[in-house]
């Protein structure tokens, strides 16, 4: 089994502050597939965005990471329980799960040993459903920019599990009987400090400050503010990629 890979740790705080949310009407489809509503597990939860999402539609939402930081910065009502337990051995009973969800994490996994935790884990008839974004879309200025500070600054920093991301996930095994969904993206107003503070919790951005003393996005903040030209929110949207699947 691989070993677990931590690209988030130390940035924790910082991922549970400026990580956006999924929309609600994702949620709101997914548990719509499924024929129970008792039990969720949100695998790799990071700091809950996912599991905070699910959690009106479901009984009880069981959101594990591998990261004992990530779940120490993890927060949600009262029906998610937030443990760490890595993505091949979840802790969960047999065949006692309605759906599986995976948000930005899929290609960090094993997936042969999550696969079979999965099978063991789903009802009969069980969902899995995970999902991918890749790079925002703004204005064509400060996507210019963006993009500069994504491949040139710190694309040497990104780990090479990221290319899975960039081909949302169409490289990637998923063994169950699909299902078709529709389009969803995230839609959001952010101002140019949560743009900042977004940018600052890439694993890609903490490697670079890790090598190099410094911080490649106070680097570029300058820059941005002058893209962002004065205006106090910008319209920021990034498209999802969502697989879901039947077992």
């Amino acid at each position: 089994m691989a070993a677990f890979k931590d690209h988030f740790s130390k940035q924790s705080d910082q991922y549970s502050k400026f990580r956006p949310d999924y929309p609600d009407a994702m949620f709101q489809y997914l548990a719509g597939l499924c024929m129970g509503h008792d039990l969720l597990w949100d695998c790799a939860t990071g700091s809950g965005q996912a599991a905070r999402g699910f959690s009106p539609y479901f009984k009880k939402i069981y959101a594990s990471d591998g990261s004992e930081k990530q779940i120490n910065n993890a927060h949600g009502p009262d029906n998610i329980d937030f443990v760490v337990a890595d993505a091949a051995k979840s802790g969960l009973a047999d065949h006692s799960v309605d759906l599986v969800s995976v948000a930005q994490a899929l290609h960090w996994f094993d997936l042969d040993a999550f696969y079979a935790e999965v099978r063991r884990v789903l009802k009969p008839g069980g969902i899995i459903a995970v999902w991918c974004y890749g790079l925002m879309e703004i204005d064509p200025e400060i996507d210019t920019l963006f993009y500069e500070f994504y491949d040139g600054v710190v694309g040497p920093y990104w780990p090479p599990e990221r290319v899975h991301i960039e081909r949302g996930y169409s490289d990637l095994d998923f063994p169950f009987e699909k299902i078709e969904t529709p389009a969803f993206a995230m839609d959001l107003k952010w101002d140019l400090d949560a743009f900042l503070g977004y940018l600052s919790t890439w694993s890609a951005t903490t490697r670079y400050i890790a090598e190099k003393g410094h911080d490649p996005v106070a680097l570029y903040a300058d820059k941005f503010r002058v893209v962002w030209k004065g205006q106090p929110y910008k319209e920021i949207n990034w498209p999802i990629t969502l697989l879901a699947g039947r077992v």
